[in-house]
């Protein structure tokens, strides 16, 4: 069985929520996962600002970050202004929200996170297959550029090419699974033309990584795991999603006593990075000081 086929049948085991994904503005999307608990990206948000800080010492006084499945800026939203998940849920779930246009949601979030406190020292590049979701992100301030392409199925634009060799960190926080090897395959050359940037991911326990880690080490990277840490992403949406999820890791050889099994989604945390890089400093001493 292909790579595409296997992450297709473990992607059937999970409800399908597509529709929250590419919608004009977030509502939809903080309304429907309010109530699952979907945290992964507070979850990754220390991690992400050791790895950042750490560049940071090393290459620039701006961190370049490329967010892959940006979703509706997210990620940046946690990482310029600091804030939580729990403030995003209250924020896109106010009352004078409810009968708002997109256009007037856009507006008031473009006023609202301009007047944020902001990290001078973090610039975030935003891709995703979500046209309407990547706009939206772009045009409050969120992401400083968007990128909406599937590089599944479509070659990296030339024209974007030269602002991606800037890029010092790659981070995901769920996007593995709906993304495959292919496409780091096809990002690779543009971020790699100038220092090489770590990949940092965030993978639910079912997918396999070790398709895209085998491509990354034909480039010159080493991939490592950090051992003994699980991080929730959500809750299951229902009974059936839990037995099928569970059904899928007991195929897998993965035991979900302890952790699947009590009801939520997990992921683990792997890190990529020049092989050089990689023996000067282990994980551990990167994500959890």
């Amino acid at each position: 069985m292909s790579d595409d086929a296997v992450f297709e049948e473990i992607n059937e085991a999970k409800t399908n929520l597509d529709g929250i994904y590419d919608q004009p503005d977030p509502r939809e999307y903080f309304r429907k996962l309010k109530p699952l608990r979907y945290g992964i990206p507070d979850a990754a948000k220390p991690i992400f600002q050791r790895l950042i800080s750490h560049l940071r010492r090393r290459r620039s006084e701006t961190v370049h970050v490329l967010d892959l499945g940006c979703s509706y800026g997210v990620n940046a939203a946690l990482l310029k202004h600091d804030l939580s998940m729990p403030e995003l849920y209250e924020h896109w779930g106010q009352e004078k929200f409810t009968e708002a246009t997109p256009d007037e949601v856009v507006e008031y979030d473009r006023r609202y996170f301009g007047t944020l406190p902001e990290a001078e020292d973090i610039e975030v590049i935003g891709l995703d297959q979500a046209e309407q979701a990547v706009e939206f992100a772009e045009e409050v301030g969120l992401i400083d550029e968007g990128l909406a392409v599937n590089l599944e199925t479509e070659q990296l634009p030339g024209p974007v090419k030269e602002n991606l060799a800037q890029v010092d960190l790659i981070t995901s926080t769920g996007c593995v699974g709906y993304v495959t090897e292919k496409t780091f395959e096809r990002l690779l050359p543009a971020v790699t033309d100038g220092n090489p940037p770590w990949l940092a991911n965030f993978v639910l326990r079912m997918f396999p990584f070790e398709p895209i880690s085998e491509m990354l080490k034909k480039r010159g990277y080493a991939t490592e795991k950090l051992e003994g840490h699980t991080f929730v992403q959500r809750n299951f949406t229902s009974e059936e999603e839990r037995k099928q999820v569970l059904q899928q890791l007991h195929e897998q050889g993965i035991d979900p006593a302890g952790e699947e099994a009590e009801g939520h989604l997990l992921a683990e945390f792997y890190l990529s990075r020049p092989i050089r890089d990689s023996v000067a400093t282990p994980i551990g001493q990167l994500a959890l000081a």
